[in-house]
């Protein structure tokens, strides 16, 4: 057997030194530790492909691939378009990245989890889920992170043997400088600075010198980039490339919330301060600038992989965590179940994926991805999960689908997409919308009498009986729960859980 530390050393929030039990999610990988030395060289002698797991925070689909927005510059993503495969209805599980990401991460839909919002601490509501990165740690992977994987402040060191964390974002002076007062983080200027002091391209060149180097075991490598998330500070060369009085806005219709029900919608005051200090057209400027430097920032990664060894036994991913409004039905951000809040970006390219260059209109998820990778690397499969392979849509994007996309916000408010209808359905009304004939939403057919067949059947796919169970919330947690992983550049840590500590949180 092998002798392992059962515990680790806690650091608290002022770096003072605890003895603690092991987190929960240790017991899967301690499982393999533990087991005898015959078994575990058997998990370290794990074989390819590799796996370059990319996400962009708060990426709707104004990405060329997707044609969300006839002025965006996305030219690395276009490239991988055509290497792989690009899913055109491709939904997250929750409008909001604490319970998109726990959801992509873990393969349990919100309402299997109860994980609703951003401050539910998802690994008290569920201890026993082994990870994602977790699970190809435990079959000899070597498994990296960096950036924004998890949500934030919830990031585990559990899931990691390394992990390159932000250090803080660059802001201009005299932040906010939009003109809306006391408009916080709801913001958008360009840097008098270089590409390479910004964290998201620290983060790409950590990623390209990995990527350049040979590695002994194949690897799980995770790069989260962070913008497009708010606030909109990124370098002056990407603001430079939409001049705010030739960009387009949104579509929207006058009168189109006139028909959704009241919990549909959130708070106006984002939109009435755009449009009463004349910010709209600078605001989507400043959005697709960071959609353009988050791109480039991804072709650097691509870049580096296909001139590195791992070029031709690597499977690339790019995911986005959930959509984003720009004014659409007088809403901002996330957190509606609209389609422009729902779609996400998701491609796959490299090995185990056989139609290059297609496009899949099939009805796919976020979660569908851990199944996928499983299957993908020849992984033993986890029967938890509450997703699906889309390795036979990697093969004929156009093969028979049979499966929805599920949109939660809570157990109370949740959406279900097929390729043809979006239903909602809210404690005080409902929505159905023929998306053949109203792709931007604009007409609410739940009341019409005609449709009550079409809205029963969907209504039937929604989840039985959604989890409501009490979550701990993340400002509750005692000071020393609360923890980031971080590991300094150039040190790996084995995969032994002694080696996991939480540390203390480091982002400003």
């Amino acid at each position: 057997m092998i002798a392992v530390n059962m515990t680790p050393l806690l650091v608290t929030a002022r770096g003072q030194s605890k003895r603690s039990v092991v987190l929960p999610a240790l017991a899967a990988i301690c499982s393999v530790l533990l087991c005898p030395a015959d078994a575990f060289a058997q998990a370290a002698r794990a074989s390819g492909p590799n796996v370059l797991f990319i996400g962009v925070d708060d990426l709707n689909d104004w990405i060329g691939p997707l044609g969300g927005h006839p002025q965006s510059i996305t030219p690395n993503m276009d490239k991988l378009a055509q290497r792989g495969v690009t899913f055109t209805r491709a939904y997250c599980q929750a409008p909001s990245c604490n319970p998109s990401r726990t959801s992509l991460m873990t393969g349990l839909r919100p309402s299997t989890s109860g994980v609703y919002n951003n401050a539910d601490v998802w690994r008290k509501a569920v201890p026993d889920a082994v990870t994602l990165p977790q699970h190809f740690m435990l079959h000899g992977y070597e498994v990296l992170g960096g950036g924004k994987t998890f949500h934030g402040p919830q990031n585990e060191a559990a899931s990691w043997e390394a992990y390159f964390q932000f250090k803080g974002f660059l802001h201009p002076s005299g932040k906010p400088v939009n003109g809306i007062p006391r408009t916080g983080h709801f913001d958008w200027s360009g840097l008098s600075a270089r590409a390479s002091e910004t964290e998201d391209t620290r983060l790409a060149a950590w990623a390209e010198r990995y990527l350049g180097e040979e590695h002994s075991r194949p690897f799980f490598l995770a790069v989260g980039f962070y913008r497009p998330h708010l606030p909109w500070y990124v370098p002056q060369e990407h603001f430079d490339r939409f001049p705010p009085s030739r960009v387009e806005l949104p579509p929207t219709l006058e009168g189109d919330i006139d028909d959704v029900p009241e919990s549909s919608l959130r708070s106006f005051r984002d939109h009435d301060n755009v449009t009463k200090y004349g910010q709209w057209h600078k605001a989507v400027a400043g959005y697709l600038a960071c959609i353009n430097y988050a791109d480039a920032n991804v072709g650097r990664v691509l870049a580096a992989l296909e001139d590195g060894p791992h070029a031709d036994n690597t499977i690339i991913v790019l995911w986005s965590d959930h959509g984003w409004q720009l004014g659409e039905k007088r809403q901002w951000r996330k957190f509606t179940l609209w389609e422009r809040s729902a779609r996400v970006v998701m491609m796959l390219a490299g090995p185990g994926v056989g139609a290059v260059g297609r496009k899949s209109g099939r009805t796919v998820e976020l979660l569908d991805l851990y199944p996928t990778l499983v299957d993908l690397c020849g992984l033993p499969k986890r029967p938890e999960l509450d997703g699906r392979s889309l390795r036979p849509l990697l093969h004929d994007p156009d093969a028979t689908w049979d499966k929805p996309a599920i949109t939660s916000l809570s157990p109370d408010r949740v959406s279900v997409r097929t390729e043809r209808w979006r239903y909602s359905r809210y404690a005080d009304g409902e929505e159905l919308y023929d998306h053949g004939a109203d792709p931007y939403e604009w007409n609410n057919l739940a009341a019409r009498p005609e449709h009550g067949e079409v809205k029963a059947s969907l209504a039937r796919l929604l989840p039985k009986h959604p989890s409501r169970k009490q979550t701990v919330r993340y400002p509750d947690l005692p000071e020393a729960e609360r923890r980031l992983v971080e590991v300094p550049e150039g040190r790996f840590r084995k995969s032994d859980p002694s080696n996991y500590v939480p540390l203390r949180e480091t982002l400003d």
